[in-house]
């Protein structure tokens, strides 16, 4: 039985050559400096965001919801527009925008804060009803997303990308 190279990132498929690439010795330093790269500016986008629209005292968290959930939108874009039907993008591309730009953009961290602070003051249904919110609507948007991004794609190209057109 052959050990399998662990991956740095759990979005790294061991199974697709180029990304098994991306964890072998030199190389994964220019995929760490994309993913740090990235990262930075997908948090300044979310901080900036956060600030321009930020949360009242005793308030909800749209705004976490929002990012949380355009963030799991444009990883439903990204993945099939560099991954499916053949196309293949630079190796840096998705660890620079989908782990470190879109990765630094949504945030876990804060949204298991914001239901923290609601379970705190006491308003367990709002609580849930954002956990939940959250988690379905991040869900859906990257369903949502893949699926017109897969249309969009098959129907420029005429090709089949797990979808049928009409």
């Amino acid at each position: 039985m052959s050990e399998r190279p662990e991956a740095i990132d759990p979005d790294v498929d061991l199974h697709v050559p180029d990304q098994r690439a991306e964890t072998a010795g030199a190389e994964k330093w220019p995929v760490l400096a994309a993913i740090s790269a990235g990262g930075a500016l997908g948090a300044s986008a979310r901080y900036g965001l956060a600030l321009a629209w930020p949360v009242p005292t005793g308030g909800f968290p749209w705004s976490t919801l929002l990012i949380n959930v355009l963030g799991c939108a444009l990883i439903g874009v990204l993945m099939p527009l560099i991954s499916e039907g053949g196309r293949r993008a630079h190796h840096l591309v998705r660890p620079f925008l989908g782990v470190g730009v879109l990765g630094g953009f949504t945030t876990f961290s804060t949204y298991a804060v914001e239901v923290s602070r609601l379970l705190a003051r006491q308003q367990a249904g709002l609580a849930m009803a954002y956990a939940a919110g959250t988690l379905l609507g991040a869900l859906g948007a990257v369903w949502l997303a893949a699926t017109a991004t897969r249309r969009v794609l098959a129907a420029r190209t005429g090709a089949e990308y797990g979808v049928r057109t009409p």
